[in-house]
């Protein structure tokens, strides 16, 4: 189920902290931790945000789809797997798609495929290349 506005507003309360300051946070962290387990459930949490369209533009402002980007070229594979997911998470939105297109996304997501435990059924594969197809 997609979250509203209002609904965000109403289960955070007047003192909580809201949705960007959140995922900024969790953006932090990941960027100060030296722990690959603490890197990985950080990743994890930013991809399934990046189900809901109420967080495409959070995502965008704090440039989370470079940072899923960038985690492509890790040599943990469960980091570069959490950030496929996010992207996939990610490609049904045109302006997501821009950015993903133009940041070499498909360049990166191919070297994936040469991957020891890739998996051609993933589901984000087929979507970010038929993102690629209607490029070209």
């Amino acid at each position: 189920m997609f979250a509203t506005k209002e609904s965000l507003k109403r289960r955070t309360g007047p003192f909580g902290i809201g949705r960007l300051s959140y995922l900024q946070s969790l953006v932090n962290e990941f960027q100060d931790t030296e722990s690959q387990d603490s890197k990985l459930q950080i990743l994890a949490n930013l991809a399934n945000f990046a189900y809901d369209p109420i967080n495409y533009d959070y995502f965008r402002q704090l440039n989370i789809i470079d940072l899923f980007l960038d985690c492509l070229e890790e040599c943990d594979d469960r980091i570069v797997e959490f950030a496929i997911g996010g992207l996939c998470n990610l490609v049904n939105d045109k302006l997501n798609q821009q950015i993903i297109l133009s940041n070499e996304g498909i360049y990166h997501l191919s070297a994936c495929l040469s991957r020891v435990d890739y998996n051609p059924n993933h589901k984000c594969y087929v979507d970010i290349f038929k993102v690629q197809e209607l490029k070209t």
